[in-house]
């Protein structure tokens, strides 16, 4: 096996040093490793740690500027740390805040399409109220994200964090809640996992973990007491990522196979589908409609 610098490369299957003209990764059986299509930057993504959180935080980064933009004028500039520099309702609605009112009111009045409103439980999990609901739902993300990442793998991560957001609003849905926003529920879903693996893994390790998330749990339940917290949400997130866990497994019982990687590509791709779609909406509402 010729593994030069110049005629290597990472396995996008394994992350293994491998030959670029190896015919199938003698690691995991990824057939043509070397091929330009599973060395781009979409396959790579989902594989790196570090370029799936940061795809996940430019997003969110990105539709935060995005609501302050489309409406300059209706931000807040209000000296509470808790609505600094706050979006403006209605560019929230406009890009994918969700809830009662959005889901059964305004997508159904704006687009005449019965069922669109149902797109907002992903779309809100990439909306954020304020900086700080922003700064801290993406520091949260970084540790947990990484840790998820390590002990479930990037594929499985990504589908714990799209299903349980989506799952958590759902859940805040049926209760009741008229209006949510924020990366919380996701991020409450991959607590929900890593807290799993710790309690089902046990020994040193998985004792250390599940203390850990376990306080990272209690925080966020302490937290549920400020005003304006859609603990329906987190709980939701919660149990949503529990049961991801419990379905998918985590790396040392079941390594990730294709099936796994195929529904996180499914994901990545309506979730970029649906944000795109979100985003030139907004804009072409707020300025062309």
């Amino acid at each position: 096996m010729n593994t030069s610098p110049n005629n290597s490369l990472l396995c996008p299957g394994c992350r293994k040093l491998i030959s670029r003209d190896e015919p199938a990764c003698p690691y995991c059986g990824m057939p043509r490793p070397g091929s330009r299509l599973k060395a781009n930057w979409w396959t790579q993504g989902l594989q790196s740690p570090e370029h799936l959180i940061k795809a996940i935080v430019y997003a969110n980064a990105g539709f935060y500027l995005l609501a302050l933009l489309l409406d300059p004028r209706g931000f807040r500039l209000s000296m509470n740390p808790m609505e600094f520099l706050s979006p403006a309702s209605n560019a929230l609605f406009i890009l994918g805040a969700t809830g009662r009112y959005p889901i059964d009111q305004i997508w159904p009045g704006i687009t005449g399409i019965p069922g669109m409103g149902w797109l907002t439980l992903l779309t809100a999990n990439y909306l954020h109220g304020s900086l700080l609901h922003i700064l801290f739902n993406m520091l949260v993300l970084r540790q947990i994200g990484l840790l998820a990442i390590r002990e479930f793998g990037t594929h499985r991560m990504l589908i714990i964090y799209t299903l349980s957001g989506a799952g958590g609003f759902w859940v805040s849905y049926v209760a009741g809640v008229p209006f949510t926003i924020g990366a919380s529920a996701a991020v409450c879903g991959l607590i929900g996992a890593v807290l799993y693996f710790g309690k089902s893994r046990g020994g040193v390790y998985g004792n250390l973990v599940y203390r850990q998330i376990g306080g990272w749990a209690v925080g966020l339940l302490i937290i549920g007491f400020l005003p304006g917290i859609n603990n329906w949400g987190h709980g939701g997130g919660f149990l949503f990522g529990l049961l991801l866990a419990y379905l998918l497994g985590y790396q040392e019982r079941r390594p990730e196979r294709f099936g796994h990687k195929a529904v996180a590509g499914i994901c990545a791709l309506v979730t970029l589908i649906v944000l795109s779609g979100s985003a030139l909406f907004g804009v072409f509402y707020t300025y062309l409609g």
